[in-house]
């Protein structure tokens, strides 16, 4: 189980574990929560007054500070299950629906025509059509793209690399998705 860790603003900054919402929390740098409680940690007992602490975590925390790093600025890293995710296990050549085993990263310009291995060049397609289609482009083997691909945004982002999302986590992340995303139900 993971904690949503975003910033004093509320921009997403990472999943974390347990056991890092904890150290937040004892280092009182959780400034507000949402979300359901998840977990509750109870530690030693005071020498002085005899009162044991507790620990609750919640499933979304701000902490304070600023990020270093603007978010809107990072590119989300591509990998097979995040693209499968964003192209919802669909080929983009027969549109057929399969299981990750069953698909492959498409390379719509082929590597060997110079292509680039980015988000906006690759789809996911069966094996199938991605042997069909070869070293060529769509253009060259005569079979059409059935959607164009995006880059994530944020939001899209920390969707795909969890796999295992909260309730509430989900909806906070869902309410931010651009009107466009492919994520919307």
């Amino acid at each position: 189980m993971k904690v949503l860790k975003l910033s004093a603003q509320g921009l997403p900054q990472s999943w974390i574990s347990l056991e890092e919402a904890v150290l937040h929390y004892a280092a009182d740098e959780v400034r507000w929560e949402m979300g359901a409680e998840i977990a509750v940690f109870h530690g030693g007992h005071n020498a002085m007054t005899g009162r044991q602490s507790i620990i609750t975590v919640n499933s979304i925390i701000g902490t304070q500070g600023v990020p270093r790093i603007n978010p809107f600025d990072l590119r989300p890293t591509l990998t097979n299950s995040k693209l499968f995710a964003r192209d919802r296990n669909v080929c983009a050549y027969c549109g057929e629906h399969f299981h990750e085993e069953a698909l492959t990263r498409e390379h719509i310009v082929p590597l060997g025509q110079n292509g680039r291995d980015t988000w906006m060049n690759v789809v996911t397609a069966c094996k199938s059509c991605n042997h069909r289609k070869g070293n060529r482009t769509p253009e060259q083997a005569h079979m059409g793209l059935l959607y164009t691909p995006y880059v994530p945004s944020l939001w899209e982002d920390f969707i795909l690399r969890n796999r295992r999302i909260l309730a509430d986590q989900m909806e906070f992340l869902m309410s931010h998705l651009p009107k466009t995303s492919r994520l919307h139900a």
